[in-house]
């Protein structure tokens, strides 16, 4: 098999002793949705909850026909 060399070892400070095996594994299993923002961005909407009323403001503003062109494509999901 393979040597184990002191970069294979796990530090110290990393204890999970206090950690729950499975503990998000249902959340996952019916999906997540990780949207990535470019740093400019980042800095204006910080938290989910200003990601969420712009895109709500946006989809006020645009309307039926952005509601049309979003689900035009879409996967399914809710």
């Amino acid at each position: 098999m393979s040597k184990t060399t002191e970069s294979d070892e796990m530090k110290p400070e990393y204890d999970f002793s206090g950690g729950v095996r499975g503990k998000h594994y249902r959340a996952y299993q019916q999906g997540t949705n990780i949207v990535l923002l470019d740093p400019d961005i980042a800095e204006v909407f910080r938290d989910s909850e200003a990601v969420n009323h712009a895109l709500r403001m946006l989809i006020e503003l645009a309307g039926n026909e952005l509601r049309r062109s979003l689900t035009k494509g879409s996967s399914g999901r809710s």
